[in-house]
C-alpha cells in the first residue's frame, strides 16, 4: 500500500508531528467544499483546490526554506506571510510543489518599495503585475514560451501568476472593489506569467538584459495591462518592421502621453528573425525604435488637434522620447509561425509609480 497514490501524504499527516501555524477551517461532512470557499471569498471566482494539511505538506516539499520564515509583507494591509501561507495559496491555485520557488520570488518582486503593489492595487487602471520567468526554471517546470504563450492551456504559466494573486487577496486583503479600485481591469490579473524563448532569441533575455548571469533563474515583475497584437505580414527589412512597431508603441497608453509609461514588447519568433538575419543587436534595435518614437510635443498639446487631453502648455516647441531611458522591456516568445508581436502598455512608472523588478528564484 506505500506505493499507492496518495497513501505517502496520509502517513506523513498521521503521523508527522509538525503543526501547521495557518489556521485550519473543519467543514461539515455535509457541506460542499468548492461552495464554502467560494462563499468565504477565498477564490479569485473561479474553483480552486482546498489546501488539506496532505496537499500543503506536499506542496512545502518544493522548498528547502522553513515553513514559518516570514518572506514578505503582503499588502495592501502589510500582514506577514510566511512560507507556509504562501504554499497553502499555491495549493488553491493549482500549482505543483517544483511551483514553489517561483511563486515565492515572484511576492518578493512585487511586495518592495520599488514595484509599489499597493498603488498597483489602487490605481483605477487597468494594470497588474506580469512575472517573465528566465533561467533554466522555465524549462524544468514546463513553463510555455512557444505557441499560445500569453493565454491558457500551461499550467505553470497559468497558476504561478494566480497563487501570487491569491496571495495578495487572501493575505494581503487586496480585493476588488476594496483598495483594488481598476475601472476595467483586465483578465491577465487572474494571474499573468510566462517565460521567455532564450533557446530561439538572437538577444539577451530581460534578465539578462537586467544584469543577471543565463545560469540563474529569475523572475521579473511588470506591472502591465493586457496584451495588443501587432500585425506586420510584409516587412521583410529590419528597417520597416522597426518603424511598424514604433508606429504602434506610440500610441501605448495613450498618444497624447510621453516618457511616464513604460511598455513591453514580446517580439515573435518569425519578427525577431528579421532582426537575426540582419546582424542586429538588442543594443542596436532599441536604439533605432528610440529615435524612431521622439514624439514632437507640439501634436500632444492640450487642445491640439481639437483634443483636450494633452500635455501642458509649457512643454511646447520640444522633443521627447515616448518612454523613458529603459522604460521599453523586449522579451521573445511566441508560436513558431505568425508575423505578430504584442505590446503590454504599462502604470506610472518610476520613484511615484512601480518600477519593473527582479528577483533571483531561490530553492
Amino acid at each position: 500500500m506505500t506505493v499507492d497514490p496518495g497513501w505517502i501524504d496520509q502517513l506523513k499527516s498521521k503521523f508527522d508531528k509538525e503543526e501547521f501555524r495557518s489556521r485550519q477551517v473543519e467543514l461539515p461532512t455535509q457541506e460542499d467544499t468548492h461552495e464554502a470557499m467560494f462563499e468565504r471569498s477565498w477564490t479569485d471566482g473561479l474553483p480552486v483546490v482546498p489546501p488539506t494539511p496532505q496537499r500543503v505538506r506536499r506542496m512545502l516539499e518544493g522548498t528547502s526554506r522553513d515553513a514559518d520564515e516570514i518572506v514578505v509583507l503582503v499588502p495592501p494591509n502589510l500582514v506577514e506571510c510566511t512560507v507556509e501561507k504562501i504554499a497553502v495559496n499555491a495549493v488553491m491555485a493549482g500549482c505543483k510543489p517544483e511551483f514553489l520557488p517561483v511563486v515565492i520570488a515572484a511576492l518578493e518582486a512585487i511586495c518592495t518599495e520599488e514595484f509599489n503593489m499597493h498603488g498597483v492595487l489602487a490605481t483605477t487602471m487597468s494594470v497588474g503585475p506580469i512575472f517573465v520567468v528566465n533561467g533554466p526554471i522555465a524549462d524544468e517546470i514546463g513553463m510555455n514560451s512557444e505557441i499560445n504563450v500569453l493565454g491558457h492551456g500551461n499550467r505553470a504559466n497559468s497558476t504561478i501568476g494566480r497563487a501570487v494573486q491569491l496571495v495578495i487577496l487572501n493575505v494581503g486583503g487586496g480585493g476588488p472593489g476594496g483598495v483594488d479600485r481598476s475601472t476595467f481591469g483586465h483578465m491577465g490579473k487572474q494571474g499573468f506569467c510566462f517565460s521567455e524563448n532564450e533557446v530561439s532569441s538572437p538577444w539577451p533575455s530581460v534578465a539578462e538584459t537586467r544584469g543577471f548571469e543565463p545560469s540563474q533563474n529569475v523572475v521579473t515583475a511588470f506591472t502591465g495591462e493586457g496584451p495588443r497584437l501587432v500585425v506586420d505580414q510584409k516587412s521583410r527589412t529590419p528597417e520597416s518592421l522597426t518603424l511598424n512597431l514604433a508606429a504602434h508603441l506610440i500610441s501605448t497608453v495613450s498618444s497624447r502621453m510621453v516618457a511616464g509609461m513604460d511598455a513591453m514588447l514580446v517580439l515573435s519568433p518569425e519578427h525577431s528573425s528579421r532582426y537575426e538575419e540582419a546582424g542586429w543587436s538588442k543594443e542596436r534595435f532599441l536604439e533605432e525604435i528610440t529615435s524612431m518614437m521622439m514624439v514632437d510635443t507640439d501634436s500632444i498639446i492640450a487642445g491640439a488637434g481639437g483634443i483636450e487631453e494633452g500635455l501642458p502648455e509649457a512643454f511646447r516647441g520640444v522633443q521627447l522620447p515616448k518612454f523613458r531611458p529603459n522604460g521599453l522591456i523586449i522579451a521573445q516568445a511566441g508560436g513558431p509561425a505568425g508575423l505578430f508581436s504584442a505590446i503590454i502598455g504599462g502604470w506610472l512608472n518610476g520613484p511615484t509609480g512601480s518600477e519593473p523588478t527582479s528577483k533571483e528564484i531561490l530553492f
